[in-house]
């Protein structure tokens, strides 16, 4: 119960901290952010909706109201997929990168400072694989 109670805990105070942080110095919420990485790391900076309602966790109504905000502020646009008439790509405009860009160095060092740095090399290996166990379980890919 003990790990259980620190990991809500724990996950809960690292996400505002990381969130508030962001929020203060770069005018982007932690679930912005991870939109922005998402879409950085795909090859044309863009991807499905729905394979990025999977990547960022969340439901595709809520990636859905997500994006349509961050394409009112200009950090992403909506694409028909051509493929396909009724798909639709999120893709990461210019300014879109250029916030993620500048608030990337605040994110890594508030990861750093308030979770890597405290664990030993040995602790962030058992912590990935727990949570490698964990996700796949949860996605239906046991193994």
């Amino acid at each position: 119960m003990r790990a259980w109670r620190n990991y809500v805990v724990g996950a809960s105070m690292l996400g505002d901290r990381l969130h508030r942080e962001l929020q203060e110095r770069h005018g982007v919420s932690l679930a912005d952010y991870e939109v922005l990485v998402r879409l950085s790391e795909r090859r044309g900076r863009r991807m499905r909706m729905s394979q990025l309602a999977d990547d960022v966790a969340s439901s595709k109504s809520r990636v859905s109201h997500q994006v349509a905000r961050m394409e009112r502020e200009g950090l992403l646009r909506r694409r028909e997929c051509p493929e396909d008439g009724r798909g639709v790509f999120a893709e990461l405009t210019d300014k879109g990168m250029a916030v993620l860009e500048g608030s990337a160095p605040t994110h890594v060092e508030g990861v750093r400072e308030h979770m890597i740095d405290l664990l030993s090399r040995e602790e962030q290996e058992v912590l990935a694989k727990v949570f490698d166990r964990v996700i796949a379980h949860l996605r239906g890919v046991d193994g």
